[in-house]
């Protein structure tokens, strides 16, 4: 038997918070300016949010209202952003990529959603319990096989007389640990920091599929971590759908300043064929998938792929 194994974290996890705040940030700016190029990170907890990056825009929100309104006033807000290095735009200007990089896509007829099915479980659940308890928390499923071996549940201010019924009721499993070190209500940016693009795994396909290692968030579409990330994803669901194969692979890489990628190839059913049909460059994914339409905020929450965005019809 095969064993694989997937977590995935709630909306109010310090990570994702960031996550949130960092896409918040950048369409904010696009709604002002749809040309704005946007970088920035996050670093938040215990009161304190740090946001680092640059940004190159005609339009100047403000900025610390817009992280107030998700986190609370009781933070100080420290803002440190430059604009986008010349040589950087230079090359973005022409039509080039924003930074070299390596992206990965992925889909299987295994699930409706063409997710691994490991990572559709362990978001299922999160969310169900989240519904619960909106707060908070950690979630991972074990699958040995076809069957569900083990299922780790730990949430903020849950009861786990009243958590455990709700987990059983959503996944059937061997065992469950459920908040294994004890109850707990200390959580989010009381317990810990958060970082933006600290859960790419999360973000992508969960452990068991490669990805390219650039992070999403804060990011606009000129940088192809993002953007050549959510058009192998649609390359692969394309292939699936069409019945070419059951399980795709697609590989992307490009240089800085070069519009067209330097490899493009998808492996389907164990067998590497070149991708053809597909305009690759950064102008030419944002139209196909319609990136100006997208709330990108929308994307940080529970995961970027499998959701019923753009990249995923």
């Amino acid at each position: 038997m095969i064993i694989k194994t997937a977590e995935f974290v709630s909306p109010k996890h310090p990570d994702k918070i960031c996550d949130f705040i960092a896409d918040s940030i950048l369409d904010v700016y696009l709604a002002g300016d749809k040309n704005s190029r946007v970088a920035v990170e996050v670093m938040g907890g215990h009161n304190l949010i740090t946001i680092n990056g640059e940004v190159t825009s005609q339009t100047h929100p403000d900025l610390e209202s817009i992280v107030k309104n998700i986190v609370g006033e009781n933070y100080k807000i420290i803002i440190n952003l430059s604009k986008q290095s010349p040589s950087i735009a230079h090359g973005v200007d022409t039509g080039g990529a924003g930074d070299q990089g390596i992206m990965k896509g992925y889909a299987t007829s295994q699930t409706e959603s063409m997710m691994p099915r490991e990572y559709e479980l362990a978001r299922n659940l999160c969310q169900k319990v989240y519904e619960k308890y909106p707060y908070d928390g950690k979630v991972q499923v074990t699958l040995n096989g076809n069957d569900v071996q083990t299922v780790i549940v730990s949430f903020q201010n849950s009861k786990n007389k009243e958590l455990l019924p709700l987990v059983k009721s959503t996944i059937s499993a061997r065992e469950y640990l459920i908040n294994p070190a004890g109850e707990w209500t200390q959580g989010g940016f009381d317990a810990d920091t958060g970082l933006s693009g600290r859960k790419i795994i999360i973000d992508n396909y969960g452990p068991e599929i490669s990805v390219g290692g650039g992070s999403f968030s804060g990011k606009d579409y000129t940088k192809v971590d993002r953007s050549g990330a959510y058009i192998a994803r649609k390359i692969a669901i394309d292939f699936v759908k069409s019945g070419r194969a059951k399980e795709v692979f697609v590989k992307l890489a490009y240089a800085i300043g070069k519009p067209e990628p330097v490899m493009a190839v998808a492996v389907l059913d164990g067998k590497e064929v070149p991708i053809r049909g597909y305009d690759l460059t950064p102008k030419g994914i944002k139209k196909l998938l319609k990136l100006e339409n997208i709330k990108f905020s929308e994307t940080a929450k529970w995961g970027h792929f499998g959701r019923g965005f753009n990249w995923d019809k």
